[in-house]
C-alpha cells in the first residue's frame, strides 16, 4: 500500500491535504502523520485513534477530506451501504478514498441471521466479518456515488519487480474511489 500511495497518488505532492485514516494500521499511521502532519486524522470505533468513529455516522461536515484511507473495515460493519454513503459524503468533491476488503468469493455472501463467533468464522472466515465481498463491491461503491478504479498488483508492477517484492494477486485489489468535482 505504501507503494502505492508515494508512486501512483498525489498524496505526497507538498499540497495540505486532510487525510482521514480509519482503523489505523501503526505502521502506516507512524509514516503518515510524519508526513501529512496537522492535516492527517484518525478515526475507530475502538478508541485506538485521534477520535472515536462509528463509519456509518462520521460526525465531520459534508466535504471535510480530500483523502480517505480505509482497510478492511466495511467486511465487519453491517451496514456497509451507509458507511460508503458516509465516506462518500464527507470526501471533498475532486477527493479520493482507497477502500480497502478481502474479496475472497465469485459472489457476495451476507446473512444476518449468522451471528455467532464461531458460525461467522465457519461463514465469512472471520469471527467479526459480517459477510464475504464477491465482485459486486464495486457496484455498492458506484452506488455509494463513487467513480471507481480496480488495481492490481499487474498494473502497478511488471512481473520481475513484483516476484521481488513478494507481491501476488493474491494481495488483493486497491479500490481507487474517486468524487467527482
Amino acid at each position: 500500500m505504501w507503494l502505492y500511495l508515494t508512486q501512483h497518488t498525489d498524496l505526497f505532492d507538498g499540497a495540505p491535504k486532510r487525510v482521514l485514516h480509519v482503523a489505523p494500521e501503526r505502521c502506516l499511521e507512524v509514516r503518515l502523520r510524519k508526513a501529512l502532519g496537522n492535516g492527517y486524522l484518525t478515526g475507530d470505533l475502538h478508541n485506538r485513534a485521534m477520535v472515536r468513529m462509528d463509519v456509518t455516522r462520521i460526525e465531520s461536515p459534508d466535504d471535510s477530506f480530500d483523502v480517505i484511507y480505509c482497510s478492511h473495515v466495511l467486511e465487519h460493519v453491517v451496514d456497509d451501504r451507509k458507511a460508503m454513503r458516509e465516506f462518500y459524503r464527507v470526501l471533498k468533491p475532486g477527493g479520493w478514498a482507497v477502500l480497502l476488503v478481502p474479496v475472497p468469493a465469485d459472489r457476495p455472501l451476507e446473512d444476518d441471521t449468522i451471528v455467532s463467533p464461531q458460525d461467522r468464522l465457519r461463514v465469512f472466515g472471520q469471527e467479526d466479518h459480517v459477510r464475504r465481498y464477491g465482485p459486486d463491491f464495486v457496484d455498492r461503491l458506484r452506488e455509494a456515488g463513487f467513480e471507481v478504479r480496480v488495481i492490481g498488483v499487474a498494473d502497478l508492477f511488471g512481473q520481475a519487480d513484483a516476484v521481488r517484492m513478494g507481491l501476488t494477486p493474491a494481495c488483493g485489489d486497491i479500490f481507487h474511489c474517486t468524487k467527482r468535482p
